[in-house]
């Protein structure tokens, strides 16, 4: 990647931090797409090793209704379709799930398709060009819209990776220490390769 310029702003005093060329700037939104790619690889990873035991159970000594891993990653998919809805209403969207009747094989196929068309609205949104039909993010009814880019990238992320800690941390309360055998989930370069990326995290 180029090196950055710094820049002062008259108005603050800051120094903020330009890149020096269009071809930086596509870079940049290139490797938020190609991170965006990997990280429902790192969800069908942790569905294709959790145990078929854990995905509705709860842990010892909790109050039945609280949110299992099922429900969990039901509730990654839907929030993905609420968002394309609002923000993306001409990309098809997949049908939602179910969280107390999803199978992990219906999660999992789900996924790959909510996340498809999630990266078709991020390549949208992330791109130079005027005639662009992703201009603004819609996150839920009750929250403030934000103007489509990389602040809607960086939420959407930090959204699913708060939610994989979550089932993460479940598996192990459950007896299933799924980062025991999902390393991967770290393995960045083994994401990107496996996605077909001839890129490697950068």
């Amino acid at each position: 990647m180029r090196e950055l310029n710094t820049r002062e702003s008259k108005q603050t005093g800051r120094v903020s931090r330009v890149p020096e060329s269009h071809a930086a700037l596509a870079e940049i939104r290139d490797t938020l797409l190609e991170t965006y790619l990997s990280n429902d690889a790192m969800n069908q990873l942790i569905l294709s090793r959790l145990d078929p035991r854990a995905w509705r159970a709860q842990p010892s000594g909790e109050k039945s209704g609280g949110r299992t891993i099922a429900s969990i990653f039901a509730h990654l998919h839907n929030c993905r379709l609420k968002w394309l809805k609002g923000s993306a209403p001409h990309l098809k969207r997949p049908p939602s799930l179910d969280p107390r009747r999803c199978t992990k094989k219906q999660a999992a196929a789900a996924h790959r398709k909510s996340a498809a068309q999630c990266l078709r609205m991020l390549e949208d949104a992330l791109s130079a060009t005027p005639r662009r039909r992703v201009s603004r993010f819609f996150r839920d009814s009750w929250m403030p819209t934000w103007p489509a880019g990389g602040t809607m990238f960086a939420y959407m992320f930090a959204h699913e990776a708060h939610h994989r800690g979550q089932i993460l941390m479940l598996a192990h309360q459950l007896g299933y220490r799924l980062l025991d055998k999902t390393p991967g989930i770290w393995q960045w370069e083994k994401l990107w390769k496996e996605a077909g990326l001839a890129t490697r995290p950068r």
